[in-house]
């Protein structure tokens, strides 16, 4: 059954316990966190941290949908990319211990800008293959996110989940990002309606304009064709998690994520 949520990772001026508090205060039954919320990696306790946040989180009658894996497959190293698939078993085997089998991935992020872009797509297939493999045994499912300029083309997307061939790897379907790479709403549309069907995850996020021009707005106040989303998804028979990410003006005291929820309310049936 479809539940509404909300991201953790935003709210000026929380500890993690005030978020809980406050986000329960307002109705939200769902959150997704990131792996730094969950897991030490330089301290592994294999999963006890995930329990206990898990267990503070239950405590304000909210459940954890997915986490954020910090993932970053373009590496201009070998050693590094063989490292990074590594770590994202492991965090495969963390998360679990939050009660979610979902996890939020990025593609990569060519920091330093020292891998060329053609051969981009080459190290994400690489690399999404080979998670591929163990995803069954470990019990998970990716949802690739669109987010920053590696993953941020639906047609792509789909190309990667048809090409990896996994069931157990999907999308997060950011409605704001698309925009803020820079395509138009047309398009956008185009994306939610292929996409939809191999979703496993929302950030449902307003606004208008893109890169520098961007102004985060709470639901139903920007651009986004966000009827046309919920539209896809119904029909797609989606049924997770609904979940509000706020980047406007009102941030502080909850407020843009007050109105978030209200939007959220009115239109997930």
């Amino acid at each position: 059954m479809s539940t509404i949520g909300v991201i953790h990772y935003n709210w000026p001026g929380y500890d993690f316990e005030g978020f809980a508090r406050r986000a329960s205060e307002i109705g939200y039954k769902t959150c997704e966190l990131q792996i730094g919320d969950i897991w030490d990696e330089a301290n592994d306790d294999g999963g006890k941290q995930a329990e206990a946040v898990r267990a503070i989180l239950a405590g304000y009658g909210i459940a954890i949908s997915a986490v954020t894996a910090g993932n970053d497959f373009i590496q201009a190293d070998r050693g590094d990319f063989d490292a990074q698939i590594a770590r994202y078993r492991r965090v495969c085997e963390i998360i679990p211990h939050t009660g979610t089998d979902i996890i939020r991935s990025d593609g990569g992020w060519n920091r330093g800008g020292l891998v060329a872009e053609d051969l981009w797509d080459g190290m994400m297939l690489e690399a999404f293959q080979r998670c591929a493999e163990f995803l069954e045994t470990l019990n998970v499912r990716i949802a690739l996110d669109n987010h920053g300029v590696s993953t941020n083309d639906g047609d792509w997307q789909l190309s990667l989940i048809e090409r990896v061939g996994s069931a157990r790897l999907g999308v997060n379907l950011d409605t704001m990002n698309y925009r803020w790479f820079g395509h138009d709403l047309a398009k956008i549309d185009h994306f939610y309606e292929i996409l939809a069907p191999h979703t496993f995850h929302t950030h449902m996020k307003d606004g208008t304009g893109s890169r520098g021009e961007y102004k985060g707005a709470a639901l139903g106040d920007g651009e986004i064709h966000l009827d046309k989303v919920m539209q896809c998804l119904r029909k797609a028979g989606y049924d997770g998690a609904y979940t509000a990410e706020y980047e406007g003006p009102e941030a502080a005291g909850g407020v843009g994520y007050e109105k978030c929820y209200r939007w959220l309310t009115e239109h997930v049936v």
